[in-house]
């Protein structure tokens, strides 16, 4: 799973951190696409003419209620994935040592609106700002 804003280690609310700590650590990668800030959390828009999204690349757990309780904690919902917030699916990391990988990923599904771009794609580096 690619993770980018509230997922990543040290920003993962309470409610959450358990799951995350429970995830293995791949590496550091990015998509392209835009970052906005929305308020307490991130939102990332693919767009394969876009600049990039910066986050970690983890392994999940063989527990399929992980992935049950990450689509909770995000909003979204399988069977109704028109009114989530956030859509879960399928994209192409590029990690730093050049690999390519198919992750998860949590995209924001909605217009970006008035939402600040991160413009270096960073949450990290934007909340530690």
């Amino acid at each position: 799973m690619f993770v980018y804003g509230t997922l990543l280690p040290g920003f993962a609310p309470a409610a959450v951190e358990p799951l995350v700590r429970r995830l293995r650590l791949v590496g550091r990668g990015s998509v392209q696409g835009s970052l906005y800030d929305l308020g307490n959390y991130p939102g990332a828009v693919l767009d394969k003419a876009a600049a990039r999204v910066w986050g970690q690349v983890f392994e999940l757990p063989a527990d399929p209620s992980v992935l049950r309780h990450l689509d909770h904690y995000e909003g979204f919902d399988p069977k109704h994935p028109d009114s989530s917030e956030f859509v879960r699916k399928k994209c192409t990391v590029s990690l730093e040592n050049g690999r390519r990988i198919k992750c998860w990923i949590y995209g924001y599904s909605r217009p970006a609106g008035t939402a600040a771009r991160i413009v270096d794609g960073d949450f990290s580096k934007h909340k530690s700002r």
